[in-house]
């Protein structure tokens, strides 16, 4: 792995501090939580205690205090070895965490990112409805105003955390008729038992999937997912779900703005999530080829795998310089629509073409569990459809190219 010239001394001790976490710790137990579809809360823990739930709020939020290179490097990290932990702190941080601190009050911020940032709850984010996927104008969730509060009904789906989280930032449309349908929808902080913030704190992470339906907000049943099965994804249920006024996030009518642009930070987070997936694809590929023997030689002796181990290599070498420069871009308050969009559409076809190939230098083998390059393979896919599929990402360059050139 290349080093970039704006890395410090502190980016390689957290790369080499999240890569020992994740050898040691998920690798044994990832095989697992993926065959039973299961949620690793002990290994998730672990990545609250090392401060990686939260690794960019600063230090009155609770959070480590990190730059957001620094986040980079972690999800890279974590989703060479499995891509259901790199999620699960992609989701709860840009997702389920950074609205809060980017357009909430100072009190919200107060009341809830300590919560988050140290991992005692889940965050989540409630954007996709069923008929308001890549459409999002099309949210149909409703909040009605009331005296002193707002009543929201409808329901997200494929929500990360759904089940696990606690605490979600949502959209509902408190306009009915506006003059774009893009207008009126604003953005809140709905929460389950951390109506309760002191036994939240007391109880910690963990117990959130246990609870009744509270304050109005349940999750529906859990999705049985081709990969990422060992992240929590289901629909977030709004049935007369009560949000006090305080609770509203940002201005009113500007929540479909607001998440467009978390999005965009999202989409960089997917991009990491990508690379590193790919360079596990790869670093597996290395391996097997290099020991597997066959006609007398190992695998990697021959020139047909020598190309594709080099296509592999080359391809992931570009997708890290489009992630991190989108992420350096971002880190330093710089425009970056065009590059997060750039940088998750070509990371995430990278590693799904990546673990194809892999598999297929595994032979036979690829295709069985006993190999990790099998989950790697089911994991790609939805890189290539979370946060915005590919075909939007190229709606989202394309735009930006045009500017004003073309009426769109």
């Amino acid at each position: 792995m290349t080093d970039l010239p704006y890395w410090t001394e502190e980016h390689h001790q957290i790369r080499e501090m999240v890569r020992d976490f994740a050898e040691n710790e998920i690798r044994p137990i990832a095989r697992e939580h993926d065959l039973e579809s299961k949620f690793p809360w002990q290994t998730v823990k672990r990545m609250g205690e090392l401060g990686l739930m939260g690794a960019t709020w600063s230090d009155e939020l609770g959070g480590a205090g990190l730059d957001y290179i620094s986040y980079l490097i972690i999800i890279e990290e974590l989703a060479k070895v499995d891509v259901s932990h790199a999620i699960t702190v992609s989701a709860h941080t840009t997702l389920g965490t950074s609205p809060i601190v980017n357009f909430g009050t100072e009190a919200q911020k107060q009341k809830y990112v300590p919560l988050l940032a140290t991992g005692q709850v889940l965050g989540g984010f409630g954007l996709t409805e069923a008929q308001a996927g890549s459409d999002a104008g099309g949210t149909a969730t409703f909040a009605e105003e009331k005296s002193d509060h707002f009543v929201l009904n409808g329901s997200k789906v494929f929500i990360t955390h759904a089940g696990v989280g606690e605490i979600f930032c949502v959209t509902a449309r408190t306009d009915p008729h506006p003059a774009k349908r893009t207008d009126g929808i604003t953005s809140f902080i709905v929460c389950k038992d951390t109506v309760d913030l002191d036994r939240a704190r007391e109880v910690g992470i963990g117990h959130a999937e246990d609870l009744e339906k509270t304050r109005g907000v349940k999750a529906g049943k859990k999705e049985d997912k081709m990969g990422w099965r060992a992240s929590d994804t289901r629909e977030l249920i709004l049935e007369d779900a009560i949000v006090p006024k305080e609770d509203m996030l940002g201005e009113q009518g500007r929540g479909f703005a607001n998440f467009l642009q978390t999005l965009d930070s999202g989409r960089i987070g997917v991009g990491a999530l990508s690379l590193g997936l790919a360079e596990g694809a790869l670093n597996e590929s290395l391996a097997y080829t290099s020991e597997r023997r066959q006609f007398g030689k190992p695998v990697a002796a021959f020139q047909g795998v020598h190309f594709q181990l080099a296509d592999m290599a080359t391809e992931i070498e570009a997708a890290r310089h489009l992630v991190y420069h989108a992420g350096w871009l971002k880190q330093n308050g710089k425009p970056h629509k065009k590059e997060a969009a750039m940088a998750k559409l070509f990371a995430s076809e990278l590693c799904m073409r990546t673990t194809i190939k892999a598999v297929q230098l595994h032979g036979g083998y690829g295709y069985t569990t006993e190999y990790p390059v099998e989950r790697m393979m089911r994991d790609a896919k939805v890189c290539e459809i979370g946060e915005g599929t590919s075909e939007i990402q190229r709606i989202v360059i394309a735009r930006q190219l045009l500017g004003d050139l073309v009426q769109l």
